[in-house]
């Protein structure tokens, strides 16, 4: 391919002026400059292809400069010499770019390219597991019917497609078109749709009334606090029970709990808002027998930093929320169907029960006052009556175990006879 040279300068570029009809700037080599008559300067090249005159369009200036356009220009002569016509491989790349934009524009645009932006930007302030679950919940059930959809064309009747498969776990198909009315409220609220297809549908399925996790009474629990060392469980499986006992705190906050939170000197245990549900930081005072217990779960696992639960598998991750409720559901004392939950419930009745105001046992709870007005008057913390409800409420569940292994008066008189009878024999 023989070398040409070039004529234009860059300066007759700029200072070429438009005429009555267009006009051409000739640079060498078939590429030229069009001039029209609104100013506009563009690149083409010409070329002879099997026996006939042809032109390809390359750019306009200044947005592509000289060299661009002699760079192009010489990839265009080179695809001469391979028999190639180059105008035909501009529409096939310039087909090609439209394509691609188009395709990023409808990925852009779908159901779940956007669910997925909605959780990025709503749900920041919400935890990596919660986010996790919104995205499996609509991996399972909502992107393999809607996903590829375009916002704006998915109708009631898509949703309801959505739902019906799943309406024998009435709160899963509550929660799922729910989930789909939020998104599409997000939509509306970014002026990308107009209507919400999720919405007519609400009533379609009967939600059973929520149902409260079940507690312990204190027999009950006196029962628990016994079976659980004859479970053959792991020590930091029992750890992480008790301690969820002795905290009245949600499993997640326990169980991701690290050591850099607890100072057991001071037998205080402060979890970060960012770990809590209500992003309020909260301060347990820990009992006599939580920091023993967490001084000996520090002996046996020989960890000082990290997590104090740590997974089996990996000591980098924290134990699984699903250990403690499959422990929960080996657990035989008496009591089926109960939850790490239900702790919580257990031990906040049993301290009002005993006398202990209700502000205390909600700070225990960290639980938010609902009402705005009393909650921007009053921040109290009773520090003192909180440390001496935890303390109360880990001795009486030692008492409480101590009483259930004690034998029943009957099973004793029994025993007695039966010596009896042996002596005789």
């Amino acid at each position: 391919m023989r070398h040409k040279n070039y004529a234009l300068t860059p300066i007759e570029i700029t200072n070429a002026q438009p005429k009555a009809r267009p006009h051409k700037l000739t640079d060498g080599g078939g590429l030229y400059l069009v001039v029209s008559p609104g100013g506009t300067k563009a690149w083409r090249y010409q070329y002879r292809y099997a026996g006939a005159r042809c032109d390809v369009g390359i750019g306009t200036f200044p947005e592509i400069g000289i060299a661009d356009a002699r760079d192009q220009h010489q990839r265009y002569r080179a695809m001469l010499e391979r028999g190639l016509d180059p105008a035909v491989a501009r529409r096939q790349q310039m087909q090609e770019r439209n394509e691609l934009s188009v395709m990023a524009r409808r990925r852009a645009d779908d159901f779940e390219s956007f669910s997925k932006r909605r959780v990025q930007e709503r749900l920041t302030t919400r935890s990596a597991t919660y986010r996790a679950q919104i995205l499996s919940r609509l991996e399972r059930f909502v992107w393999p019917l809607i996903g590829t959809k375009p916002l704006g064309s998915v109708r009631p009747v898509d949703v309801l497609r959505v739902i019906e498969p799943l309406t024998l776990t009435p709160n899963t198909t509550e929660g799922v078109r729910v989930l789909i009315q939020q998104i599409y409220n997000y939509a509306i609220r970014k002026l990308i749709v107009e209507v919400n297809p999720a919405l007519p549908l609400r009533g379609v399925v009967q939600v059973p009334p929520a149902k409260h996790y079940r507690h312990l009474r204190e027999a009950e629990l006196g029962a628990f606090w016994c079976a659980m060392e004859k479970q053959g469980a792991r020590f930091v499986t029992i750890a992480a029970t008790k301690l969820l006992a002795y905290s009245m705190c949600r499993k997640s906050e326990v169980l991701r709990a690290q050591w850099a939170e607890f100072d057991l000197e001071r037998a205080v245990w402060d979890i970060p808002a960012v770990r809590m549900k209500m992003k309020r930081p909260h301060r347990v005072y820990l009992s006599r027998q939580a920091v023993e217990l967490l001084q000996l779960l520090r002996a046996v696992t020989g960890m000082s930093e990290g997590y104090v639960f740590p997974s089996v598998c990996r000591r980098s991750v924290p134990m699984a929320d699903v250990t403690l409720n499959h422990f929960f559901k080996r657990m035989d004392f008496g009591v089926g169907d109960f939850a790490p939950h239900g702790l919580r419930a257990t031990g906040a009745t049993l301290l009002r029960e005993h006398g202990f105001g209700r502000d205390v046992v909600e700070l225990l709870l960290a639980h938010q006052e609902r009402n705005p007005t009393t909650a921007a008057y009053h921040h109290h913390e009773l520090a003192d009556e909180r440390r001496r409800a935890l303390q109360y409420l880990a001795d009486q569940i030692h008492h409480l175990a101590e009483v259930h292994r004690r034998p029943r008066p009957e099973s004793a008189a029994e025993s007695a006879r039966a010596l009896t009878e042996d002596a005789i024999c």
